[in-house]
């Protein structure tokens, strides 16, 4: 019993210490996984002393964060940034990963004279852009949604032909490759982990829509416990769960949820403790004292694969979607590595490859160094581009089911430089079946009459049946980014929330 107190009490102090760090990497302007890296080191071999090398562990448990960081990226991203870019996206994901693991394995072979069979397995392992990373930095970047989603698309598909790769070149002689088995296994992996993500996410939406479930907070761990299913249900078909869990998610994060909000903040508390005892996972598996004798291989690969062949992957993979050239050397140099590139060089140690070991020090100096190059540079990359849209926060509408009426009752709180500022009640438009009963205004509530305004900071609570809910939703988001005359401007309040 004592040692379970003891136990608790050291994952507590480091799950403390973890929120601390992200604290101070706000504050600092850097990349929080680097702080968690480095809490993970610190208390390691070379550190406190703590001894961990099972490789196999650390393998599990990152394949299942990644797993809840994916859940966690699809309810929280919106259908609409992600809808226009799906081609592109799937693109990058495939494609890209191919020319950017052959360019990168290409410039190990010729500058380090490592072997091909190491120096693909190098390019897979570190051609993957990483979901923890890419979530944590670009939704704090005022850059355009539709970019922002073409990127956070990419990373939550990229993982199953990663996978797939590292694995394969891992565990197979370099001429026992058989390519058309390669692609085959690929079709396979991504199509079904696509259709088993897809019917849970469809089948848990409509379930949720519908059970009113006895306690609110049931709703958000309902959600979450599906894109976990999805992510099992897959794996255990030997299909991508990566692509299952964030297709599931990105179905019931855009149906229309009861509780949303409350159901993306519980998903974001998962995500960010799944990213925290992941990162220090993989800081106690690394011996620091290895490191440096690693230092100029890692920056060789790195800088050839972030200035050559994930450059040369975009502009091959975008160039037939016409988007714009500015657009396309943010994605060159936002393409983000984290956990996963670390997680996939366990699979080497694990099969018991030669020269694994060198593999995973190679992978982690140059995560740790191009993270933080790239990461706290792109909001600056972001301007000089002239990229950066600052603009209102996106609205965010509560649901609540109210069964015996058909109904729901909806609650948003007007944002900061929303346009739904000023704008009276009968200038909302709303269905007539939509109705604003009640407004909370300095911890004061009141009911609303005609000409009332509304102001920033308001709490509204507003009624409205449920086939009238989503035309509601709508008008109110149309109007909060254009004004009441907003269908004038073309604007439809078409965007998820």
């Amino acid at each position: 019993m004592f040692e379970l107190y003891l136990v608790l009490l050291a994952g507590g102090l480091v799950l403390l210490a973890g929120i601390a760090a992200t604290r101070l990497a706000t504050r600092l302007g850097l990349p929080s996984l680097l702080l968690f890296l480095a809490l993970g080191v610190a208390i390691g071999e070379d550190g406190l002393g703590l001894q961990f090398d099972d490789a196999q562990l650390a393998q599990n448990l990152g394949l299942a964060a990644l797993g809840i960081i994916l859940v966690e990226g699809g309810l929280s991203t919106r259908w609409s940034d992600v809808r226009p870019v799906l081609a592109p996206a799937g693109v990058l994901a495939v494609l890209g990963v191919a020319v950017s693991v052959g360019v990168t394995a290409a410039g190990a072979h010729y500058l380090l004279g490592i072997d091909w069979q190491i120096a693909l397995l190098l390019g897979a392992i570190m051609s993957s852009t990483d979901a923890a990373a890419v979530f944590a930095v670009l939704r704090d970047l005022p850059v355009p949604r539709r970019l922002a989603g073409l990127l956070e698309a990419e990373s939550g598909f990229n993982d199953a032909p990663t996978v797939i790769l590292v694995t394969l070149f891992a565990t197979q002689p370099l001429a026992e490759g058989g390519l058309v088995g390669v692609l085959a296994n690929l079709v396979y992996q991504l199509a079904a982990g696509g259709v088993i993500g897809l019917v849970i996410g469809r089948v848990g939406a409509a379930g949720l829509r519908r059970v009113a479930l006895p306690a609110t907070g049931l709703y958000p761990i309902t959600a979450f416990g599906l894109g976990i299913v999805a992510f099992a249900a897959a794996g255990a078909a030997q299909a991508s769960g990566f692509l299952a869990a964030y297709l599931a998610a990105l179905v019931m994060g855009n149906s229309g949820l009861p509780h949303r909000v409350a159901t993306r903040s519980f998903a974001e508390g998962l995500g960010w403790l799944a990213q925290i005892g992941l990162f220090v996972l993989l800081g106690l598996l690394i011996t620091p004292s290895d490191l440096p004798g690693q230092l100029l291989p890692a920056l060789v690969v790195g800088a050839f694969l972030a200035l050559v062949a994930r450059p040369l992957s975009v502009v091959i993979c975008l160039l037939p979607f016409r988007i714009p050239w500015r657009q396309q050397v943010f994605v060159s140099w936002a393409g983000l590595r984290g956990a996963v590139p670390i997680v996939l060089a366990t699979i080497p140690i694990v099969t018991g490859l030669p020269g694994s070991d060198t593999v995973l020090d190679i992978v982690f100096v140059a995560v740790m160094v191009f993270t933080l190059l790239q990461g706290p540079s792109l909001a600056r990359l972001a301007r000089l581009l002239r990229l950066s849209s600052p603009a209102a926060r996106e609205l965010a509408v509560e649901a609540a089911p109210l069964d015996t009426l058909d109904a729901v009752l909806l609650t948003l709180t007007v944002p900061p430089k929303s346009r739904l500022h000023g704008v009276a009640m009968h200038e909302l438009r709303l269905p007539a079946l939509a109705v604003v009963t009640l407004i909370v205004r300095g911890g004061h509530a009141f009911v609303p009459e005609r000409e009332t305004r509304l102001v920033t900071g308001d709490e509204v609570l507003i009624v409205s049946t449920t086939p009238a809910r989503e035309a509601a939703e709508r008008r109110l988001r149309a109007v909060s980014k254009r004004g009441k005359l907003a269908y004038w401007f073309g604007e439809r309040g078409n965007a998820s929330g």
